[in-house]
């Protein structure tokens, strides 16, 4: 297959490189040193799964040669998606499908708005992984699953072509008739935890046992939990349960990177992962008035870092 990754980071280089080392035709997309570097001397991962170099590696700042992809993997920030997918528009051909790996629910949506949403399929996917330094991933976690699906539900050829693509790289890779399911359930641990971690600027340890900020998690989770049932999602009965046991299992060093990066005053995703459950709520009239707080407290803090 002929693939491009746009936004060359963590989850990007991670999976381009494997997909490069089993024989993909891949070209990275990415800015600055790290594109420079990549150019230069390759892609190096180093993994807990064995370490590997891709070189030489394909590497693009401009459109100008990529028309033709067979598919696009999306893993840009998602507040940067907009220029990113603009850029794009020029290598898109007929056939080609494009896939998010962005955080949020509304991703599939927002890139099809741009470039049709016959191009798109949906998907998430559990890792971790971050650019060490100019031209180097590190990836650190045991897990590193990839769930997609079709929005419709159904198992198309494309999605049979991408998951032989990913069959030798190791990977848990899974195909799902009910990806809207999938993406809410990892959604509305994605929201608790970085939605309390960005509002108390603590991690889970530190703020899931006081017993009046418990009392917000559980309410910010029963409010996602509403709205995916309020729009016909079948979650699981007991998921706010396993959500918040999640949550009282995780280990003391942990913050999401939504809090990582507010903390650094850096951009960060206020609007993916809360701004989203607030905008969806006020279409079906459901009151979230905790995640409408929570959205409040942390808008002054996406303005000053430019957002």
């Amino acid at each position: 297959m002929k693939i491009i990754i746009l936004g060359t980071g963590g989850v990007g280089g991670y999976y381009g490189g494997l997909l490069a080392r089993h024989g993909q035709d891949v070209t990275f997309i990415a800015r600055g040193a790290h594109l420079e570097a990549i150019r230069q001397d390759g892609l190096l991962v180093r993994s807990v799964h064995g370490d590997f170099h891709i070189q030489p590696a394909q590497a693009a700042d401009t459109p100008d040669t990529l028309a033709g992809a067979d598919l696009v993997l999306v893993c840009t920030k998602t507040y940067d998606s907009q220029a990113a997918v603009e850029w794009l528009k020029p290598a898109l051909g007929v056939q080609t499908s494009v896939l998010s790996l962005q955080n949020g629910l509304d991703a599939a949506g927002r890139i099809g708005a741009v470039l049709g949403m016959q191009h798109m399929l949906a998907g998430t996917t559990w890792i971790s992984a971050s650019v060490e330094s100019p031209g180097v991933i590190r990836q650190v976690s045991q897990f590193r699953r990839m769930v997609v699906g079709e929005l419709d539900g159904s198992l198309t050829p494309r999605l049979r072509a991408l998951e032989q693509a990913f069959a030798p790289t190791g990977i848990t890779f899974e195909l799902v008739q009910d990806i809207q399911r999938v993406l809410w359930t990892k959604f509305m641990f994605i929201a608790a935890a970085s939605g309390m971690g960005g509002l108390t600027r603590l991690p889970p340890y530190e703020f899931r046992d006081v017993p009046e900020t418990r009392r917000l998690l559980i309410a910010l989770i029963a409010e996602v939990d509403a709205l995916a049932r309020r729009q016909g999602v079948a979650l699981d009965a007991d998921l706010p349960e396993k959500t918040l046991a999640m949550i009282d299992a995780s280990a003391p060093p942990v913050r999401s990177s939504f809090q990582r990066d507010l903390e650094s005053g850096k951009l960060f995703e206020l609007e993916a992962i809360i701004g989203v459950i607030v905008r969806q709520a006020q279409e079906v009239a459901l009151p979230v008035p905790v995640t409408e707080s929570i959205y409040a407290a942390l808008l002054p803090a996406l303005r000053k870092a430019g957002g």
